[in-house]
């Protein structure tokens, strides 16, 4: 991803969990640009490889072979798409920084294309230390809501600073990122379907982090929006949820970074959040169909073990 040119890129959910509809999605973008909006692009893929005891944000638990890491930063990094690892638990020391598993994950990737999003300093240190080819990313799990310290957070060496969902209509912060230059540094998260203003968001974060920390996939949280259905119509009334329509406002004012939510949540929500963002509005009943086809037939192939079908 260029910083000099004049797209517009989207920052998709689940290089991973999500591979294989970010696939067909990545491949329709290539071959019919027509039906999505004139100068978006895929910016990069985030996520983690499942058990990454420095992941954060959603506790993944699992263990993905060395041949597996290989495929995966391949679909992307062939199309020259940066892979973007989640590296966002706030509960990592200096012990945890050694992890083999992660750092083997860290060097299969250091190609100078992929990416970090950070939260605990002691982890950002130790990766700007030993892999500085990676492009650092400050991660809206910070919780930076005070106008003087997302001032500060800009003020640093980072190549994205992602913003805090509830400052996406906040005039005044908007302002001050765009004043001061730093509009195209700014990642804008689009589609977040958690309640605005959450009191219980950075202690869940914290929980979501031991639990990565603890292979704990089983520790529920008292989270006051649980138990409301997690739809992208749901999510459309959120009051920091952006309109395809007020994209092209922040557009002007220099925004050009966009991150779409979905991890952890089912894929239907993130194909419904990839034809109302990225697909023009004449085609997205069409472009639905043909991906959910497509993902459906090769679904169907492999369970039927006939052999795999490139894509």
């Amino acid at each position: 991803m260029e910083g000099t040119d004049n797209k517009i890129y989207w920052h998709i959910p689940g290089f991973c969990a999500f591979r294989l509809l970010n696939q067909l999605l990545m491949n329709m973008m290539k071959d019919y640009p027509e039906y999505f909006n004139e100068g978006y692009a895929i910016g990069s893929s985030y996520g983690t490889f499942p058990g990454a005891i420095w992941n954060g944000g959603r506790a993944v638990i699992g263990i993905t072979q060395k041949t597996q890491i290989e495929s995966i930063l391949k679909i992307y990094n062939s199309r020259n798409i940066p892979v973007r690892f989640t590296w966002t638990n706030s509960l990592i020391g200096e012990k945890e920084c050694y992890d083999t598993y992660c750092n083997l994950i860290m060097r299969l990737a250091d190609n100078g294309m992929n990416q970090v999003l950070v939260n605990s300093p002691a982890l950002e240190d130790y990766l700007r230390a030993n892999y500085p080819s990676f492009k650092m990313i400050s991660s809206t799990t910070k919780r930076i809501t005070d106008k003087a310290k997302l001032e500060e957070e800009f003020a640093k060496d980072y190549f994205l600073v992602v913003l805090d969902y509830d400052l996406n209509h906040d005039e005044e912060a908007l302002k001050l990122i765009q004043d001061s230059g730093n509009a195209g540094r700014c990642e804008i998260l689009v589609n977040e379907v958690c309640f605005p203003g959450c009191p219980k968001r950075a202690e869940h974060y914290a929980q979501q982090s031991r639990m990565q920390l603890e292979f704990d996939a089983a520790t529920p949280f008292p989270c006051p929006n649980i138990q409301n259905p997690r739809t992208f119509s749901e999510c459309m009334d959120r009051p920091a949820f952006i309109k395809d329509t007020e994209i092209g406002s922040y557009i002007e004012r220099g925004f050009r970074q966009f991150k779409i939510a979905g991890r952890g949540m089912p894929e239907s929500y993130l194909l419904e959040s990839y034809l109302y963002f990225l697909v023009r509005p004449e085609y997205r009943s069409m472009v639905k169909s043909k991906l959910e086809t497509q993902l459906r037939d090769l679904r169907n192939r492999a369970s039927q073990g006939t052999g795999k079908r490139r894509i």
